[in-house]
């Protein structure tokens, strides 16, 4: 799913001898952000710890869920894990086949659920808080109808961003999430259009069906869209079979590097202490975000980037809103509030923003490790 740990990027002072006039020693700023990721990750912990210490309700440390990095999953939760998203992709749908003709699969509800609210969870005050919710509940239908036990993983894009095919996500092992795309030669760019914004993706390291792992059989039913969802041809709700398609983009990757991650919470967003700034920065043209996207293709999860920022300065991170509901307030909308409420089609009832502030208040009850 993502990096998720806050960077604080130090520069060290060169020590230049008397005696011998050596070149001064340059730290490799990525292994520098990459040590300092541990002291961030342990203050997070640390406020986690410190805050469930005395709770006898609600969320308390007995019941606190772990959500881990991919490749420190035993193998046996990997395959546990992508068995459970075999079974989502195996029940039936529960959203009407009105609403959305292409949908066949509960796995297909969840993709649904994403494609109907693009045009209000993207460029706007409810990014964060709607894909806190929507990723929690995707992972409670695997753990209520598919009997998931494990923990919930992400992806820490920091380890392998100079060639993600290295990592176990994409190794294309029976523990993995898949292989890359089958090489196609001699591709263009392709373009696209989304939120007023037009973008130019190169062809990368693959582009064709997923070639080895546990997804190669997997038919996907629904898309491409890219913003506003329609009947019609090529507009994400119609039926459109076609292989899991992957193109690992190095070019992408290189934009996931650790100092990245400390430019959008280390200070590169201007204004870091405000949810605008980071919101922004995060979802801007060659950000984390649109990068995690396209490295693979898919949709990354953001959700531990935030929660970091907030464990680290809670005092001051929870209950910041700002904002409108719809990306750019286009149409115009109302402004973001904690009573927003949130929509998730037939996956949920409909939920505050107040209720989706902290990984371990309101449903939630978990941490990153």
């Amino acid at each position: 799913m993502k990096c998720i740990i806050q960077l604080i990027y130090l520069l060290s002072a060169c020590i230049v001898s008397s005696i011998h006039a050596h070149p001064p020693h340059r730290k490799d700023p990525q292994a520098v952000a990459s040590k300092q990721i541990k002291a961030w990750q342990k203050q997070y912990h640390e406020y986690i710890f410190k805050t469930l210490e005395n709770r006898t309700s609600g969320c308390t440390k007995d019941k606190l869920q772990y959500r881990r990095e991919w490749g420190s999953l035993t193998p046996k939760d990997r395959i546990d894990y992508t068995t459970a998203v075999r079974c989502l992709q195996k029940k039936p749908n529960k959203i009407s086949n009105t609403r959305v003709p292409g949908a066949r699969t509960r796995f297909d509800d969840v993709i649904a659920s994403h494609i109907f609210q693009s045009p209000f969870i993207h460029f706007s005050g409810i990014f964060l808080h709607w894909h806190r919710y929507y990723t929690y509940l995707y992972d409670q239908l695997l753990r209520t109808e598919c009997n998931y036990t494990g923990p919930q993983p992400y992806w820490d894009w920091t380890l392998t961003y100079k060639d993600p095919r290295t990592s176990k996500i994409f190794d294309g092992a029976p523990d993995s999430m898949g292989s890359n795309g089958a090489f196609i030669p001699n591709r263009t760019a392709t373009f696209t259009t989304a939120f007023g914004r037009n973008g130019s993706i190169p062809p990368a390291t693959g582009g064709g069906c997923v070639t080895a792992g546990p997804f190669t059989d997997y038919v996907v039913n629904l898309g491409p869209a890219v913003f506003e969802p329609r009947i019609g041809s090529r507009t994400g709700l119609d039926y459109n079979p076609r292989c899991l398609k992957r193109d690992v983009s190095l070019e992408f990757a290189n934009h996931t590097k650790p100092t990245d991650v400390v430019d959008l919470i280390g200070g590169g967003s201007g204004n870091n202490e405000g949810l605008e700034g980071f919101s922004a920065f995060l979802e801007k043209k060659g950000g984390l975000h649109g990068s995690g996207h396209f490295t693979i293709g898919g949709d990354p999860g953001n959700d531990g980037l935030w929660t970091v920022w907030q464990g680290l300065h809670p005092e001051r991170r929870y209950g910041m809103v700002f904002g409108t509901g719809t990306a750019d307030n286009n149409p115009p909308s109302a402004n973001v509030t904690l009573d927003t409420k949130l929509n998730f089609e037939v996956l949920a009832p409909p939920i505050t923003v107040r209720e989706v502030d902290s990984t371990i208040d309101g449903p939630f009850c978990y941490i990153y490790l």
